[in-house]
């Protein structure tokens, strides 16, 4: 365990979290290189006899150290922006080994991705793929593409990252797909090479993706037998994490045996697109509390981190386990709290009568399981600076984004020529 009490504080790897607080200040995210490597190692140990590759999914935390290790490690990324691609690039991600996914390409990413060189683009309509066809021709390139399809599988998870239905804004029904591959045959600009699915994130239940990858085998028969080559699978996102205490994240040897029962045979091309699984559970949100409140009915443990550090409880609901800095007395006495932020929002909630140990101002803790879609989801609501972000090696820590101050926030704006003088 990278995270764990040592000599009473809590520590990452072999730092102590309060050291880092005192540093950078809070709220500010941690993540754990050792965390990070092992995960990535646990796909690598699973996939690679199966020839899967392994692409980094940079929207889970774009941070470039972040993208930087796991580009050490021998990871690809999968990218769903231009400035996505660029991160990836610059982080060293070579080109050959990024996936540009999403389901709103404009012409000027497709011609950007073109240019890149990258290993491919995930098209998710009829329209985009008629649009790279031009784009492409105009450069007088030839694009290499698959089609990502929609399976109509429900990934039971939450309703805001299930992406696999038919009500889902992405991909193309997979019933389409013979009619699109036999488009594209005619397209001299566009190489269609095979099919992308993505169901959903933070899946627990393994068997979503053993339907939705039953789908894609009988699909690429049926292909083949049309005459199409179909010589790639994207098989999309990872396996859930554990984020509450009653959570079991998936086994990735049975996600793996699932892989080879399904598609393992059909010699393509396999990928897979993990990001949480990777990320989540290699950083902390640390926070201070700055009052306690007493409410007619509860009490408030306000903390100085708010939604628009940590989004994800104000908008999916989604639980963290939050642990104090310094270690509890075992069998002390728990406080059932309501923890919310400073924002002027009833949502800025992080957790209702959650029991904790008996907490005062000043007091610090860290939200576990932060990693992923914490940071990259923040934002300056309220006028409030960015957290910090740190990155930990070992004994050593080192920021790898800095809280902006308010003058650069206030600096980043522009008055009109008749408000100048102002």
């Amino acid at each position: 365990m990278s995270f764990r009490y040592r000599d009473g504080a809590l520590c990452v790897e072999d730092v102590p979290l309060d050291r880092i607080a005192e540093a950078v200040g809070t709220p500010v995210y941690v993540y754990s290189t050792a965390v990070m490597s092992e995960r990535y190692r646990a796909y690598e140990r699973v996939l690679a006899p199966l020839g899967v590759g392994i692409c980094y999914a940079l929207k889970a935390n774009s941070n470039q150290a972040v993208i930087a290790t796991f580009a050490g490690l021998g990871a690809g990324a999968d990218v769903v922006s231009l400035g996505e691609m660029r991160r990836a690039l610059a982080a060293g991600v070579p080109p050959e080994r990024i996936v540009f996914s999403g389901v709103g390409k404009t012409r000027a990413e497709m011609a950007a991705a073109l240019d890149a060189g990258i290993h491919q683009l995930n098209v998710e309509s009829l329209g985009e793929l008629r649009a790279l066809q031009q784009v492409a021709a105009g450069m007088d390139r030839v694009a290499t593409a698959v089609i990502r399809v929609n399976p109509d599988v429900d990934a039971h998870t939450h309703a805001k990252i299930t992406t696999g239905r038919k009500e889902n804004k992405f991909g193309i029904d997979i019933d389409r797909t013979p009619e699109i591959f036999a488009e594209a045959a005619a397209m001299a600009h566009v190489d269609l090479r095979g099919i992308a699915v993505h169901i959903g994130s933070q899946l627990i239940d393994l068997a979503p993706y053993r339907a939705a990858y039953a789908k894609l085998a009988e699909m690429v028969s049926t292909l083949r037998a049309a005459g199409h080559t179909v010589d790639r699978l994207d098989l999309g996102g990872g396996v859930g994490i554990r984020y509450h205490e009653n959570d079991q994240a998936p086994d990735l040897e049975a996600y793996a045996g699932i892989v080879a029962e399904t598609v393992g045979a059909l010699d393509c091309a396999l990928m897979v697109e993990p990001g949480r699984s990777l990320i989540g559970e290699a950083g902390v949100l640390l926070a201070e509390v700055v009052y306690l409140k007493r409410g007619a009915s509860r009490q408030f443990l306000v903390l100085d981190a708010g939604m628009n550090d940590l989004l994800r409880p104000a908008l999916y609901d989604a639980w963290h386990d939050l642990v104090p800095l310094r270690e509890p007395a075992s069998g002390g006495a728990l406080t059932a709290y309501d923890v919310v932020g400073p924002i002027c929002e009833t949502g800025d909630t992080f957790a209702r009568q959650r029991p904790l140990p008996t907490l005062a101002p000043g007091d610090r803790v860290a939200f576990l399981s932060a990693g992923a879609y914490g940071a990259v989801m923040a934002s300056t609501y309220n006028s409030r600076p960015q957290p910090a972000e740190v990155l930990v090696r070992g004994s050593d820590f080192a920021i790898v984004r800095n809280r902006p101050t308010l003058q650069e926030m206030i600096d980043a704006d522009r008055l009109p020529p008749w408000l100048a003088g102002a």
